[in-house]
């Protein structure tokens, strides 16, 4: 099913002038409208304090202010204006400890440059329809980063959510007394 983006307004982070446009290409084709454009992280954080949008998308690498202090000022809960707002890196960088380092900042989704139309509309429709929940302790607040639950992890549940939509299953003692 495809969703109806039409409502949504996006900040495009991007020091290229060249790949602003083709991210506002994309999303004019996938029915968004709403769309403010920025060369740095400085600048976009102006304008997200100024207008809110309802979703980021950012590189990582960028002169003055990188994607990775953008989304670390995102999330400051101290001085933000929306800590919940989510981004989507977009990055020409796909190595495992870049991954992690941009999840570990905030992120929501991450794309690897070159982003195609699908990519791009399956990352924003994760962020629209699937959004995870937001995990705050005292060095972290961000989306949840645990995203697959392995079937057959038998180890200890060490978040307290872990338990809330535990089945409680009671034993029949007439059960127990038939074995």
């Amino acid at each position: 099913m495809a969703y109806d983006l039409s409502n949504l307004s996006v900040l495009v982070v991007d020091d290229s002038l060249h790949m602003r446009r083709i991210v506002r290409l994309l999303l004019h084709g996938l029915g968004i409208r709403s769309i403010q454009e920025a060369e740095d992280g400085a600048v976009a954080l102006d304008l997200f304090s100024q207008n809110t949008p309802d979703l980021i998308l950012t590189d990582w690498v960028m002169p003055v202010f990188d994607g990775i202090e953008l989304t670390r000022a995102v999330r400051d809960q101290k001085s933000s204006i929306n800590p919940y707002t989510p981004i989507i890196m977009l990055t020409g960088f796909a190595e495992r400890s870049r991954v992690i380092k941009a999840r570990d900042a905030g992120i929501n989704e991450f794309l690897v440059k070159p982003i195609s139309a699908r990519e791009l509309y399956l990352r924003i429709e994760n962020c629209v329809a699937n959004p995870r929940a937001y995990i705050k302790t005292q060095t972290f607040f961000g989306p949840d980063r645990r995203r697959f639950v392995h079937p057959n992890y038998t180890g200890k549940a060490r978040r307290e959510s872990d338990n809330e939509n535990e089945e409680v299953v009671e034993e029949d003692e007439t059960d127990e007394a038939q074995v």
